[in-house]
């Protein structure tokens, strides 16, 4: 095995920041329970606050936050509590709002995974990702906003690959996930305009999310949204190194003239199965992705690919690659290096 190991897959989940882990271990001596009226309690709940405001700011949101589980559970609450039914959603969506959709218009998307905004004009709740979590792809999130308002229907934003990184887009409501970007796993957020969309369940978290909160965690994803993006213009560069090889290589970049986030991006290797590529590439002590980590360990087509158009075959060829903060130009160069030894070793093998 490689003495060092790279790390490319970020879109499944990236490391905890240093930071994040120093607000966890200060949350752990916060062990009340923040609905507990007593002092203990009482320092717990300022915690609490002091973070939900701190997340708040952070990414520019004047509405409401909900504490969750993750961006799954955030989404499973906007569809299913919300006051107007699930009527329309993008046939890219990722499993967790896909297992909801029912008899929910399910939206085309073109060869390049984006929706048409007109499609969008439905009266009910409307369900939209706004960065794609296996090719990268950036839906057109201000003219679809602008269709579903004049409609008179509500937006749910899945921005579970975007949050900490771009700027949220204008939904009604928001789910996003810590563990996307540098806070702990089993902690996110939903994001909603008014308390008045969702029906409420009791319990904490304002009487719509029962459980008590997990402080730690929270506090966590807070500093880990404080730790800010600007190192999201490194990964920009580093994409372009690796899509300039892969391309020379014969490689296929997926979506490639699309607006697409700097941290995703899905390429095809003719000839050769991603299954394939994915053994290879982790007996380089490479770690690659094959479309969503949901589902990676699946033997189906990516519906991501088949929706855009894309032939069985071809759409069996492709993997995902993900940089992060850690992620550096030898990483890539190493990733290059083992992507031409499989293309080479296929090309002699034909």
């Amino acid at each position: 095995m490689p003495a060092e190991l790279i790390y490319l897959d970020h879109a499944a989940t990236t490391p905890l920041l240093p930071e994040a882990r120093e607000a966890m271990d200060e949350g752990f001596r916060h062990w009340a329970n923040p609905s507990s009226p007593h002092r203990q309690g009482r320092v717990a709940r300022a915690a609490l606050e002091d973070a939900r405001a701190r997340v708040k700011a952070a990414l520019g949101w004047d509405g409401e936050v909900i504490f969750t589980a993750g961006a799954s559970e955030a989404l499973a609450i906007g569809v299913a509590r919300c006051r107007k039914k699930l009527c329309a959603l993008s046939s890219v969506e990722h499993d967790a709002v896909l297992r909801y959709a029912g008899s929910a218009a399910m939206l085309p998307v073109d060869g390049t995974g984006r929706i048409e905004p007109e499609a969008t004009r439905h009266d009910g709740l409307v369900a939209i990702q706004q960065v794609n979590n296996e090719t990268g792809v950036i839906q057109p999130f201000a003219r679809i906003a602008s269709v579903v308002r004049e409609a008179g229907g509500w937006l749910l934003a899945d921005c579970a690959q975007g949050a900490g990184k771009l700027a949220l887009p204008d939904a009604d409501m928001i789910a996003l996930a810590g563990h996307k970007f540098g806070g702990p796993i089993g902690i996110g957020a939903l994001l909603l305009r008014d308390w008045a969309m969702l029906e409420a369940s009791g319990g904490q978290e304002q009487g719509y999310r029962p459980g008590t909160e997990n402080l730690p965690a929270v506090l966590a994803m807070a500093a880990a949204l404080d730790a800010g993006s600007a190192w999201l213009e490194e990964a920009g560069k580093l994409r372009d190194m690796l899509e300039a090889g892969i391309a020379a290589a014969g490689g296929e970049v997926i979506a490639e003239n699309c607006e697409r986030i700097a941290t995703i991006g899905a390429y095809r290797m003719p000839g050769v199965s991603s299954a394939a590529q994915l053994i290879r590439f982790d007996g380089m002590g490479i770690a690659v992705s094959a479309g969503s980590a949901c589902s990676s360990g699946s033997l189906r087509t990516s519906h991501v690919l088949t929706a855009m158009g894309m032939a069985e075959k071809p759409a069996s060829e492709v993997i995902r690659v993900s940089i992060g903060r850690e992620t550096t130009g030898k990483d890539i160069a190493r990733f290059l290096d083992g992507w031409r030894e499989i293309t080479g070793k296929a090309c002699a093998a034909a």
